[in-house]
């Protein structure tokens, strides 16, 4: 394969000129172009892209780790990511984990190699003691409240958003709520689950462990939650929902056991996908689109930076 010096020994130039040539630099003559252009054809030369980069110190090229590709709530936030990305001449590797820390590792040994710009940790499933490590090899941009690390974020603070749903609920007449959460490790769920109990003391309502649905993510996991909800003696009047996926998936298996929304059940959603909208949901907007054009552009800012997005009640006809 040829390389540079073969094109400048074939074109009858300097090594320089070819470099310049490359590089579109301006100051070449027509003539020694053309020479340099044609030797490139005969010997059929290609960039060594990788040489590009290293001499730029970008790659172009930003991380994004997301647990699921087939989950509407990741794909608005790539959604916004990309958007941003075709804007400022990037592209997007991404690494799909299923919540296994090996696979986010694996995104973030790809930073210390160079071989990506920055990295956007959509959902983490790392401890903090792990990202630490890797802080000083590049951009790290997170999706949740990270103020006080050396990483940036941008975030919604869960604890506030869930104890104004609950509060809502509770003036709507509800005193058994229920809720959902996709798993229970995460760090949002765990500032949901303090909401609740913290919500429970203030207005004295006693604590139900049957109220809470985990493993919920899923459209098809509205039908475990509503066969428990059945089963159950005392069940919930209202459940504050994970995601409006599956606050649809909750309804359409209601429609067939005859539990009427919001009449016996009244239902919250998260997010304001655009099936809320189609199924008049009740949900707690989450600007996903917004966001990830946020963390693309905390990737590509060389200042650690924090904000906090704030989330919107919409009202509509499940509560």
């Amino acid at each position: 394969m040829a390389n540079i010096r073969d094109i400048a020994k074939l074109a009858g130039v300097s090594v320089t000129t070819v470099s310049r040539v490359l590089n579109n630099h301006p100051y070449v003559s027509k003539e020694k172009k053309e020479a340099v252009q044609r030797a490139m054809e005969e010997s059929n030369y290609q960039r060594n892209i990788n040489a590009v980069h290293l001499s730029k110190g970008k790659t172009f090229l930003i991380g994004v780790v997301i647990p699921y590709t087939n989950h509407p709530y990741f794909g608005l936030l790539v959604e916004g990511i990309a958007k941003e990305a075709v804007k400022n001449n990037y592209k997007l590797v991404l690494f799909q984990t299923n919540y296994e820390e090996n696979r986010e590792i694996e995104a973030l040994e790809m930073l210390q190699h160079k071989q990506i710009d920055a990295l956007i940790i959509c959902s983490r499933s790392c401890g903090w003691d792990v990202i630490d490590e890797y802080v000083e090899y590049g951009p790290i941009i997170c999706f949740e409240d990270a103020r006080g690390r050396k990483v940036s974020s941008t975030f919604i603070d869960h604890y506030k958003c869930f104890s104004n749903a609950l509060e809502y609920l509770y003036h709507k007449g509800h005193q058994k709520i229920g809720y959902s959460l996709g798993r229970k490790s995460g760090t949002n769920s765990k500032q949901r689950e303090k909401a609740y109990r913290d919500f429970l003391n203030k207005v004295n309502l006693s604590f139900d462990k049957d109220y809470i649905f985990y493993d919920c993510l899923k459209f098809e996991d509205g039908v475990k939650v509503v066969q428990k909800l059945t089963s159950m003696d005392n069940p919930p009047t209202a459940l504050l929902v994970t995601s409006d996926i599956l606050a649809a998936g909750i309804i359409t298996y209601c429609k067939e056991k005859s539990i009427l929304i919001p009449d016996d059940l009244a239902i919250m959603g998260f997010d304001n996908q655009p099936i809320a909208k189609i199924m008049h949901i009740t949900t707690l907007e989450i600007p996903l689109v917004e966001i990830g054009e946020k963390l693309f552009l905390q990737a590509i800012d060389s200042n650690h930076s924090h904000e906090e997005i704030d989330v919107k009640l919409i009202e509509r006809q499940t509560v």
